[in-house]
């Protein structure tokens, strides 16, 4: 499966990783479970100078931020989705993320998560893509910490 926009290159992706500045953050965890990927990765994205917008309607904050419900909830700009849901909801969210008055340039599937037909949909909606790969790797190689 190809599509100029399902972004599997290391060249892609590290642009991607390098670039974007405001992600939301699907499925992200709060500090009580500060040990979970979903909570670890935005925290370290955050130490990067990265603004994260936690997206989860079991949680009412995530480091002193308000978490939404929904992506349809947010009201602010954001460049990057950043997915930590099992595979088999990917297709429901993408259609939640077609459905936004806004889309966004890139969802990120982290590592572990693949769903082929939903990508190449978000795809061919002019959406770029990543599946199955950590942002939290990626960023950490490319884009220092920030200084306190």
């Amino acid at each position: 499966m190809t599509h100029p926009n399902l972004v599997e290159s290391d060249a892609g992706i590290a642009e991607i990783a390098r670039t974007f500045r405001i992600a939301a953050v699907v499925g992200m965890k709060d500090e009580s479970r500060p040990w979970e990927p979903a909570f670890a990765i935005p925290q370290m994205l955050v130490d990067r100078g990265i603004e994260v917008i936690p997206v989860n309607p079991i949680i009412e904050q995530s480091m002193g931020r308000k978490s939404y419900a929904s992506l349809a909830e947010l009201k602010q700009d954001y460049d990057l989705i950043n997915v930590f849901r099992r595979p088999e909801r990917i297709p429901a969210l993408a259609d939640e993320i077609l459905a936004l008055p806004k889309t966004p340039e890139v969802v990120w599937l982290q590592t572990g998560i693949r769903h082929d037909a939903a990508a190449l949909k978000l795809a061919e909606a002019g959406i770029r893509v990543v599946q199955d790969a950590c942002l939290g790797v990626i960023v950490a190689r490319v884009r220092p910490r920030q200084s306190s």
